[in-house]
Formats: C-alpha cells, sequence, structure tokens
C-alpha cells in the first residue's frame, strides 16, 4: 500500500510560500483555468497578490484538528475522529462554542497521509504557540488548523462596566498548549504589525488586533476619561492590552476598504 501526488507541489505553477511542522502553504501563482471573459481580472489579481492558496498537512502518525468544512481531500491510512473525549469535554467544548461563536468541536484527523484544504484567496499564518508563552488568543473567524496538542477555550474580555461593549463580545477563542496553529488571515504576515508589551499598555481603535497573548489584560474602555472626553476624541471605545506580551495587529480592515470602494465598482447590468 502507498500513495504518490503527481502534479501538485511538482507543478511549475505552484509555489511553496511557507511551512513550519506539518504544515504546509501552498500558493497558484496564476489562474490557469479563467475564461476569456475574466482573463483581465484574473491578471491584475494576481498582480496584486490576490492568488488561491490551500493548506497542505503531512501526517506521520499523527493528529490534527481541522475547522469544520474546510477539508478538500485527504489521502493514506487516515481516519476521522471527533477528538471529544467524554461527556464532560463535549459539554465544554459545546459552552465553549456558544460563548465565542466559533465551534470548539473540530474534525480530527488521525494517522498517515496527506490532508489539503479547500482553495482560499485568504492568507494562512502558521504560528508557534511556544513563541506566545504557551496561549494565545484570535479574533473570531480567523482559525484554520492545528495540531491535537493544542487545545481550544474560551477567553473572556473584561470591560470597564462589565457589559459586552463596542464590536467586541465578551469572549475570544484561546489556543493553549505547545505546537502549531494556522490562522486565515484577510491579510499576509508581512503586513502585520508586531507589537511585543513589557509590562505597558496598547490602544487600539477597533478590532484590528487579530491575535494576543492570552496572559495579557484585555479590556474594552472608554477612550476618554469620561464620556465628554471620549466624545471629543471621535474614538468612544478603544480594545486596551497591558502587561507583558505580544500582539498581532492588522493595519487595515479589509471589508471596510471593500466597502468603500463599492460605489466606484462598475455593476453589471444582468
Amino acid at each position: 500500500m502507498g500513495f504518490q501526488i503527481f502534479n501538485f507541489e511538482d507543478n511549475s505553477n505552484v509555489s511553496v510560500v511557507s511551512r513550519k511542522g506539518i504544515f504546509k502553504v501552498i500558493q497558484y501563482d496564476k489562474d490557469l483555468s479563467c475564461t476569456a471573459e475574466d482573463a483581465q481580472t484574473k491578471f491584475y489579481m494576481s498582480q496584486m497578490n490576490v492568488k488561491k492558496r490551500q493548506l497542505m498537512i503531512t501526517l506521520n502518525d499523527e493528529s490534527v484538528n481541522i475547522q469544520p468544512g474546510a477539508m478538500q481531500w485527504y489521502v493514506g491510512d487516515v481516519h476521522q475522529t471527533t477528538g471529544l473525549k467524554g461527556i464532560g469535554d463535549t459539554i465544554k467544548k459545546f459552552f465553549n462554542a456558544q460563548v465565542t461563536g466559533e465551534s470548539t468541536i473540530k474534525p480530527q484527523y488521525v494517522g498517515t497521509g496527506v490532508i489539503v484544504t479547500e482553495p482560499s484567496y485568504k492568507h494562512y499564518i502558521i504560528e508557534d504557540i511556544d513563541d506566545w508563552n504557551g496561549a494565545m488568543c484570535v479574533e473570531d473567524g480567523l482559525y484554520c488548523a492545528s495540531e491535537t496538542k493544542v487545545s481550544l477555550s474560551a477567553s473572556m474580555i473584561k470591560s470597564v462596566s462589565g457589559q459586552t461593549i463596542g464590536e467586541e463580545g465578551l469572549f475570544n477563542l484561546c489556543l493553549k498548549g505547545s505546537g502549531k496553529v494556522v490562522l486565515e488571515c484577510d491579510v499576509p504576515q508581512e503586513e502585520l504589525i508586531t507589537i511585543d508589551l513589557h509590562n505597558d499598555t496598547l490602544k487600539i481603535d477597533g478590532s484590528f488586533a487579530i491575535a494576543w497573548s492570552e496572559n495579557l489584560d484585555f479590556t474594552v474602555e472608554r477612550s476618554g476619561k469620561t464620556l465628554i472626553g471620549s466624545a471629543m476624541s471621535g474614538e468612544g471605545l478603544v480594545n486596551v492590552f497591558h502587561g507583558n506580551g505580544k500582539v498581532y495587529i492588522q493595519s487595515r480592515n479589509l471589508h471596510s476598504l471593500a466597502d468603500a470602494l463599492t460605489p466606484f465598482i462598475p455593476q453589471s447590468k444582468d
């Protein structure tokens, strides 16, 4: 028994843009299957780094958790499980899913073989939890995959009033342990600003922080000391990180940018 994969990594149109541990990011440099009607659009997309990517996972008697619905195909002696360890673990993960809005019950793949995720125009960022003092929190919707040595749980956000305020919920997904995780992000790693805090404070307007050390004290506060001061500054509420740890910041919100450009994009007459 065994298998060989052809015309994938060895394809001249495919590049391996990142790899860590069992994870590898495959990128299609050009969209060779485009039609005459969309060739111009696809050309400019490729020039601006809008390219299809897939996450390739190679298991050697190992296991991995993947976001539900992300798997496209797998080959080898690999089988899928729920990864649940009894009724107590099921209840805990169900609660975490309810409060974070992110399913903490992930399909688990075990064995020896290769797994490939669905193509995406987003960017895959591979992180080592050891580089985050053993625990990192991430914004909703960014989780893609992780080694099963990494556990998923809910981390509570604090606030001045003790209530949910601003665009943030009360909980975020927290990844703990020792192993690699993969995030699926709107921006590439090259555009992520890294802030290392050494018993200091970082304040961010809006949800531009995509990942941060779990040991940081994270609160949502008024930008000014008073309601009038906050109103005068024009900022209102800000996300505040204090202590010792690391924060990843994306310098722009692509959803807001797309909304701003919508009036200038020609609309189809169909």
